[in-house]
């Protein structure tokens, strides 16, 4: 009987493992190893847009290759620049308003150019005797970030700077007030007062078009920063720079304020970090480029440097101190804070002329 017991219970543990055999018979068995095969995820990088009006060889959009450059290696590659210099994007006329529209994500351009949109800011291109493109530009960052202008309040602003003074710069000397008095000169808009105020005949045309009325006499000069003396070659038609600093132009990179609060925090960070450091950067590179400009035209092509006496010079300025006292006038007639924006401007032009003289 015992036997018996036994040889039931053998064959019971032998069926039930063939049951268990059967039902994993068929079944893939599997451990959890990692899909080395599969690649992992890519994150398309952040793309923007950043447009300029002039060609790529002028000194805002080698700083702007320069900000491109700087963000996209700030960032590891997270964010792609794409630049578009030469109006192949965005024109002078437009590009603010392109900026709003989404055309593109920043947009490069003078806010002189649009008379009356940017009012505050308007006061530094006046002519007030900035000793270089670095002075001018740092004060320039430092008054926008001290007053955010309502103007810019649809803008993250990316980073702003200035021009080098604008010199006269003719075929006959100017000495005094006497020399300049009827000179046709070239100016652009924001010099047109500055001119007549000295008794000059401002004409108005593009830059393209200087070369030749130089060549053909249609104008006596023209008045800009001069690393033109070099870059286009002035400085084989034009003989004399006289030494006044008259009015710088600024330069605004604006971002659309949309673009800008959907990027990350990180990203934000990059680019408030390059704001400032954008305005040196930009103002230094232009300082150097005009002393290597102008000492190529005195060495190589024999211009001159007028130095007015300092009577001469205190005579000019004092022409020029009403336009000054006209603008802020009309600024605090619209309740703008004209007067303290020019006080702290002086403030800010003789401390950092004081370091970067």
């Amino acid at each position: 009987m015992k036997n018996k017991v036994l040889l039931l219970a053998m064959a019971g543990m032998l069926m039930a493992s063939l049951l268990l055999s059967g039902c994993t018979a068929g079944k893939e068995t599997t451990t959890a190893k990692p899909e080395t095969g599969k690649e992992a995820e890519t994150v398309e990088p952040i793309s923007l847009k950043y447009a300029f009006f002039a060609p790529a060889g002028t000194f805002p959009a080698v700083q702007m290759e320069k900000w491109a450059e700087e963000v996209e290696k700030r960032t590891n590659g997270k964010v792609k620049v794409e630049t578009f210099p030469g109006g192949t994007l965005l024109g002078a006329k437009n590009m603010y308003d392109g900026v709003l529209q989404g055309v593109a994500d920043i947009g490069l351009s003078c806010p002189s150019y649009e008379p009356g949109r940017f009012p505050l800011l308007s006061l530094v291109d006046l002519p007030v005797s900035f000793p270089n493109a670095k002075v001018a530009s740092l004060v320039l960052w430092d008054l926008v970030q001290e007053f955010q202008p309502e103007s810019l309040k649809d803008f993250k602003v990316v980073t702003v700077f200035a021009t080098e003074p604008a010199y006269i710069q003719s075929v006959s000397p100017v000495r005094n007030l006497d020399d300049i008095k009827g000179m046709e000169l070239r100016t652009p808009g924001t010099g047109v007062p500055v001119l007549e105020a000295l008794g000059a005949a401002p004409v108005g045309m593009p830059q393209s078009e200087v070369s030749q009325a130089l060549q053909t006499g249609a104008i006596e000069g023209y008045v800009s920063s001069r690393e033109v003396l070099k870059d286009l070659k002035y400085a084989e038609k034009v003989k004399y720079v006289t030494d006044y600093p008259t009015f710088v132009i600024s330069f605004a990179a604006l971002m659309n304020k949309d673009v800008w609060n959907s990027l990350p925090a990180d990203v934000q960070k990059v680019i408030d970090d390059l704001g400032r450091e954008m305005a040196l950067w930009t103002g230094e590179y232009l300082d150097e480029h005009v002393k290597e400009a102008v000492d190529w035209a005195i060495k190589e092509q024999g211009v001159q440097i007028v130095t007015l006496s300092p009577e001469e010079k205190a005579k000019w300025d004092a022409e020029l101190a009403s336009l000054q006292d006209e603008a802020v006038e009309k600024l605090e007639a619209q309740g703008l804070p004209a007067r303290e924006f020019m006080d702290r401007l002086y403030e800010l032009r003789d401390k950092y002329s004081k370091e970067y003289q």
